[in-house]
């Protein structure tokens, strides 16, 4: 082997067999320190392959590689350049510290192992095109005004359509309120709830930070019901006092469980039992399905949608922030007919309706097949990471025991005799976020990482590993 001007790369310091690994980490690196700034353009993959020595498929995989992370940008007959100083902003609570948005640029060197981002660089932005000028070149001037606050009718049709082959849900367009994410449908649950009296909410314990706090911003105090390795425990449902619930029972976040056919049995029959007494409160029990990350499953058949059993009672919320991109900002809510005026109501007082173009080129892309390609494509990818994430931990930690892998787009780690907020504290220190399991928990329960796989490629995923075991040792 050779060596290159390019960086001063030299080979030589390769280990054996991990050459494509190293060339896109020396280019990571040098994007890091500001040796390369946007817009640099990088030697072609055969120039380099020949001063390296080594075959351009070497170089080719390594520049897809960081492509693929969003670090370079190459176009056919235009070369591969720099696309940006590698600098993810989170937005999110961050529940290893606090329930403040962090707005501030990540480092460079950071790899974020936050769950619930699906694989970024494979959205189809050439399909999503399509569907955007198909939407446009239909669109009559009328459609250019103020839309309906449930939702354009073509998505609300083409959402039907899609929740009854894929979550086993019977509804009616008219049953569908289109809204801005999850994190909107939540909030005008919480609102309605509040009307009727309702302050207090049971949740998953552990559950999802986010949605605990997105509940609390809103007033509604979670009630922390236990899950265990059935999933939501419903005897202390029933002994909590609460008449709602927030539950994942087709994935529960974090541990990954599925709700046990016995469960979901006693859970619909805990919603249809004798309604809370008080004026003004629900008209029956109410149970919010959050159904966050259904479409992701490798190792499992699929789990029918909740509502599919009880739609008087069952509440479904789903969204295409995992199945496409949070950017999208689409989502779709199917509650009880007793609660459906007063949230379409509430939902056009909020902003008057959501925004026509992306509703329309969703609507085309599930009814022309492009948004089942894109899920399979996707789970071939993520399932993909998922496999070099198990393997770097069986390597890395081998007293390390995996759980939720069948499905979703993390998974929860835990090893015994840790301190899981430590070792999270100091994986940072060493470029890695990751989540403790307790910062997800209310009441006391065993320690573990809540390890997302989708947002990195595989290289990422066994380098932060590795940086996660120094951290333990």
């Amino acid at each position: 082997m050779g060596g290159a001007d390019f960086l001063q790369l030299d080979p030589a310091q390769a280990g054996r067999g991990n050459l494509t690994a190293w060339l896109a980490e020396a280019v990571r690196g040098a994007v890091s320190d500001g040796r390369l700034a946007p817009d640099d353009r990088l030697p072609s993959t055969r120039v380099l392959a020949g001063q390296l020595g080594c075959s351009r498929g070497v170089v080719v995989e390594a520049y897809r590689r960081l492509t693929d992370e969003g670090l370079l940008s190459g176009r056919h007959g235009g070369g591969t350049t720099v696309r940006a100083a590698w600098a993810p902003v989170s937005v999110l609570p961050d529940p290893a510290t606090s329930a403040t948005p962090d707005y501030r640029a990540d480092p460079p060197d950071l790899i974020d192992l936050s769950p619930g981002l699906p694989d970024l660089s494979a959205f189809p932005r050439a399909a999503w095109a399509r569907a955007e000028r198909s939407a446009l070149t239909g669109l009559a001037s009328s459609e250019l005004g103020y839309g309906d606050p449930r939702g354009l009718p073509a998505l609300r049709e083409a959402l039907a359509g899609w929740l009854a082959r894929t979550r086993g849900i019977r509804a009616r367009p008219d049953d569908i309120l289109v809204v801005n994410g999850v994190s909107q449908g939540l909030m005008l649950l919480a609102r309605a709830l509040g009307a009727r009296g309702l302050h207090r909410i049971g949740f998953e314990d552990p559950g999802s930070f986010g949605a605990r706090e997105h509940l609390r911003w809103w007033d509604l105090e979670p009630v922390p019901v236990p899950v265990d390795h059935d999933g939501l425990d419903v005897a202390a449902l029933g002994r909590s006092g609460v008449d709602a619930v927030v539950v994942t029972p087709a994935h529960q976040f974090p541990t990954g469980v599925v709700l046990a056919p016995d469960r979901r049995r006693e859970l619909v029959a805990w919603a249809r039992g004798a309604p809370p007494s008080g004026r003004g409160r629900l008209p029956g029990r109410l149970v919010i399905e959050d159904d966050y990350d259904a479409e992701h499953r490798y190792d499992r058949p699929p789990v029918p949608a909740l509502r599919a059993l009880a739609p008087d009672h069952v509440v479904h919320l789903g969204s295409v922030s995992k199945s496409l991109a949070p950017a999208i900002r689409i989502g779709w809510l199917l509650a009880p007919a007793a609660l459906q005026a007063e949230l379409v109501e509430a939902r056009y007082w909020t902003d008057l309706a959501g925004p026509a173009l992306p509703q329309l080129a969703l609507a085309h892309f599930i009814t022309t097949g492009g948004f089942e390609r894109h899920l399979r494509q996707v789970r071939r990818r993520h399932r993909a990471r998922r496999d070099a994430l198990l393997a770097a931990l069986a390597a890395e930690l081998p007293d390390s025991t995996a759980h939720g892998v069948a499905a979703g787009l993390h998974l929860l780690v835990t090893v015994p005799g840790t301190d899981d907020v430590a070792v999270a504290r100091r994986a940072g220190e060493a470029g890695v976020r990751v989540q403790p399991l307790s910062a997800h928990r209310l009441g006391a329960g065993p320690s573990g990482l809540v390890i997302g796989y989708a947002a990195n490629t595989p290289d990422r995923l066994r380098e932060a590993v590795r940086r996660i075991a120094q951290s333990l040792r």
